[in-house]
């Protein structure tokens, strides 16, 4: 193909220049794709393609007007393309063009969500049993920026929990970490990030270093206590490189470096978020989680909020409850409470807002958001000191966090600035109110002038000349223009020069008209330039005040969290628990807080202290097992919230993580089967607890043969008591593991009721000590609906198995039935005396005797009927290691 000129050709060379995805280049009034970039925009936003020739050759083209480029972008960075912006500038030859940006998952600022929208950083360090990780996390959309090192005996499972934690929307993988695909697959599996290569010299200690100080300030760095980690400063130095090589102007933003590292808060790994279903259930969805449930937030910055509490419990009991004191304030003074949250429901996000100025991105309505969401501030402070109850709450102290004068003097000024509806767009005037600048009045005064002695011309020249058919109006096309009917022609006067002939009438102009026009256009480009000069320096004076907004931002959300807690208890009837210093945790009357939204729901106690740490909780399936211990780990994370909890009463002691191994996920797709991820789900937990964590474990073992599934329960049971000693709920069908509860110290059995009536079988839903003293699983069977002929059938089995009397296998082919014996002592599942095995004993018996050799003896025989019946494929390792000792057991004998 010839080589593209012109339009096309400029486009083609700026898009080699960049790494981008794609590119839009500003022509005139529109950004356009050409060539590949066009038909790619046009299939993901359904943009109609044309054609655009160039040298003899034809290139797809696609465009969208210039207003309406940040609703395309959202939508391209939404889909993970990394979007360079090229503008248009006026030159002496004509235009030029130059990429002035590139909008990426983890930069567009503009983003209309309401989640935080991180950029991350991984980088490694060290290898084997030194490997540790640095990671930087931050959301230019509010200026947040943390950092952290990640070491301890697996610390590729605490990078992936935090990835999982935070959700970034774009990653930048260290030299280290992009050449890993093992590590890469697992960040897939467990983010929906876009993968980006950043130049590795940005990861460099010393660059990165110097990257950071330049940003925050040698005090700042050492004060956070990262100046020697030298992971975590690889790490933020890569995403500051990062942010600023983009051009989005988002860094001016960032002026907060926090630290945070693994103490600070409850260990919760990506297993236990989806298992508890924290802010998204099983299936995917949001309806259901306990964000949703809870959620009563009435700003977007209040609700991402409440989602990071939830998502990052604190360990902190001075902090929690200074949050409990808070949340008991505002439920007990209603009538302000909800007063708070109509005054709050009025604000916008700041934090946003605050990142937009220092963008540059910010236009007049979002500075007249600004003021208004600055105002709350002093209606919110008047509103918790005119409370007794508030003012003597936490709440005082969150409202003075910010400098509120300092904030009222900034509103003020935006308010005095801006008219308040002022156009969409920055540059073509009518910005501003009168009196906020002289030489600007004098320009609008001129501009008001002019454009009254058009508006009163018609009149004076209607007098001047008695024509009545006159009118002075204006296009596009022909400017102002004096518009008289055909039938009074003849009666203008000479100075009148004709522009255009109409079918009825006449269009005219004169020196004076034009000379107004003139001077209305000049006056409308001086006040433009004026206007945008000065909207910029009023939009730069905000963004100096980024840090302020960002204080006043984060309050207003805090208080619009600790409001949707008191709201969520008050209506939900939840108490505020006791942060025991004990490792205890006691419940009383204990609800799912979830699931009593729907189901008449049947509360329970839970008790769990210094003696009692370990509980085998046994009973029918869909009984409540599994509610029963999810309660109990929701119940704990919510007092590390610092929120109320759903029972009567609850005594908490704070843990340092909680870990769950609930349910069977099926991960084929990946090579792993349902009991490999169980084993998986199990080793983290028996790595990463202490005895300061809360476990809750699910039918253990239920994913292979049955003698390996005791055996590794039975193991696992006797690890937790006596090598982590973690506070831990066990539910299981073993019921052999009842037994341990009779012989180690501290653990003890508890099952879900069930009462049977004439044969009728009724889940009590209520937990009571003890171990449950039978299986219902035919029952839960037949509730599933499973045939009666099915249901029917295996009583009939488990009546026989019970009474190890022999089975005669229906549809079999033969008469002889099938003596099953389930022995535990030997560990072997026993077929004997079928049809099939009596026939092979005879074979066996009549070559022995045609050979010459002695009859075997029945031990013997039985061990070689056994032999015979036996299917190695499908017996489990343990079981068949089992069965041959037993075999060498009886031949020696």
């Amino acid at each position: 193909m010839t080589e593209a000129t012109g339009i096309v050709g400029e486009f083609l060379s700026l898009k080699a220049e960049t790494d981008a995805d794609l590119l839009a280049m500003q022509c005139g009034d529109f950004y356009e794709f050409f060539d590949s970039d066009a038909e790619t925009v046009a299939e993901e936003l359904d943009l109609t393609v044309s054609k655009k020739s160039s040298h003899g050759s034809s290139y797809p083209m696609a465009g969208v007007p210039i207003d309406d480029l940040t609703p395309y972008l959202k939508a391209l960075v939404e889909r993970g393309y990394r979007v360079a912006v090229a503008d248009q500038y006026e030159t002496d030859d004509g235009h030029a063009r130059e990429i002035e940006r590139i909008v990426t998952p983890g930069t567009f600022v503009e983003t209309g969500g309401d989640d935080a929208q991180y950029l991350a950083a991984v980088v490694r360090e060290g290898s084997g049993d030194d490997e540790s990780y640095g990671v930087a996390f931050a959301d230019v959309t509010t200026g947040q920026f943390l950092v952290s090192s990640l070491a301890g005996t697996d610390a590729t499972a605490e990078l992936v929990t935090e990835l999982y934690k935070f959700d970034p929307v774009e990653i930048l993988p260290g030299p280290d970490v992009r050449t890993d695909d093992a590590l890469l697959d697992r960040i897939r599996e467990r983010t929906d990030a876009t993968l980006t290569l950043h130049a590795a010299n940005d990861f460099a200690p010393g660059r990165a270093r110097h990257t950071v100080r330049e940003q925050f300030g040698d005090e700042t760095v050492d004060s956070v206590g990262i100046a020697d980690d030298e992971g975590a400063i690889r790490a933020a130095g890569a995403v500051l490189s990062y942010v600023e090589e983009t051009g989005q102007g988002a860094l001016a933003a960032v002026t907060r470096l926090q630290g945070y590292g693994s103490g600070d808060h409850v260990d919760l790994d990506a297993t236990t978020q989806r298992n508890l279903e924290l802010t998204e259930t099983m299936q995917g969805g949001t309806e259901g989680s306990l964000f949703s449930t809870i959620d009563h937030t009435v700003t977007s910055a209040g609700g991402r909020l409440l989602k990071e509490w939830l998502q990052r419990p604190r360990r902190s009991r001075t902090e929690l409850q200074r949050r409990q004191s808070a949340v008991a304030a505002l439920a007990e003074a209603a009538m302000a409470r909800e007063e708070l949250r109509e005054t709050l429901d009025g604000g916008y996000d700041l934090e946003r807002l605050a990142s937009r100025a220092a963008s540059g991105s910010a236009d007049a309505g979002d500075l007249l958001r600004v003021a208004g969401t600055l105002s709350l501030l002093p209606q919110a402070a008047d509103l918790v000191a005119e409370t007794p109850r508030l003012a003597d709450s936490p709440l005082a102290s969150v409202i003075e966090r910010p400098d509120q004068e300092v904030a009222a003097e900034l509103a003020a000024e935006l308010d005095e600035a801006l008219v308040e509806e002022p156009p969409s767009t920055v540059t073509q005037g009518g910005l501003f109110r009168m009196g906020y600048d002289e030489e600007l009045d004098e320009i609008i005064e001129r501009h008001e002038d002019a454009k009254e002695w058009i508006a009163t011309l018609d009149d004076r020249e209607k007098g001047k000349y008695g024509i009545t058919h006159l009118q002075v109006d204006r296009n596009k096309t022909d400017g102002y223009y004096i518009q008289v009917g055909k039938s009074e022609t003849d009666a203008v006067p000479e100075d009148y020069e004709p522009i255009k002939t109409l079918k009825n009438s006449e269009r005219y102009t004169i020196p004076e008209l034009e000379e107004k026009e003139r001077e209305i256009l000049r006056l409308e480009e001086q006040r433009g330039d004026l206007e945008y000069e000065l909207f910029e320096a009023l939009r730069e004076r905000v963004a100096e005040r980024a840090e302020l907004l960002q204080d006043v931002g984060r309050a207003l959300a805090e208080l619009d969290a600790l409001a949707s807690l008191a709201t969520h208890a008050v209506r939900n009837d939840w108490t505020r628990p006791e942060l025991a210093d004990s490792r205890e945790l006691d419940v009383r009357q204990g609800r799912h807080p979830v699931v009593e939204q729907t189901t008449e729901f049947v509360p329970n106690d839970l008790r769990m202290d210094e003696e009692r740490r370990f509980l085998i909780v046994t009973g029918p399936n869909m009984s409540g097992k599994s509610t029963y211990m999810r309660q109990a780990a929701l119940i704990t994370l919510l007092a590390q919230v610092g929120s109320f909890v759903p029972a009567s009463s609850a005594r908490v002691g704070l843990v340092d993580g909680i870990y769950t191994r609930v349910g069977a996920l099926d991960e084929l797709a990946q090579g792993r089967s349902t009991f490999m991820v169980e084993m998986q789900e199990l080793s983290n937990i028996l790595h990463s607890a202490s005895d300061e964590s809360l476990v809750i474990l699910d039918e253990v073992g239920r994913g292979t043969a049955t003698y390996d599934g005791i055996s590794i329960a039975w193991a696992a049971t006797e690890y937790i008591h006596n090598n982590i000693d973690a506070r831990t709920l066990f539910a299981t069908h073993y019921h052999e593991l009842t037994a341990l509860g009779d012989h180690l110290d501290r653990v003890a059995n508890v099952h879900v009721a069930a009462d049977e009536t004439d044969g009728d079988v009724t889940f009590l839903r209520t937990v009571r000590d003890g171990p449950t003293d039978r299986s219902y699983g035919i029952h839960v069977a037949d509730l599933a609906g499973v045939p009666d002929p099915v249901v029917d059938r295996s009583r009939t089995v488990l009546e026989r198995l019970r009474e190890e009397k022999a089975i005669e296998a229906k549809g079999g082919g033969s008469s002889e039935p099938v003596q099953a014996v389930f022995d535990l002592d030997s560990g072997s599942f026993q077929q004997a005396a079928s049809a099939d095995g009596g026939a092979a004993r005879q074979e066996r018996q009549a070559k022995h005797a045609e050979a010459g050799e002695p009859e075997l003896d029945p031990e013997t025989e039985a061990v070689l009927d056994a032999l015979e019946s036996l299917d190695v494929n499908e017996t489990p390792p343990v079981e068949l290691m089992a069965t041959v000792q037993e075999w060498q057991e009886r031949l020696d004998e």
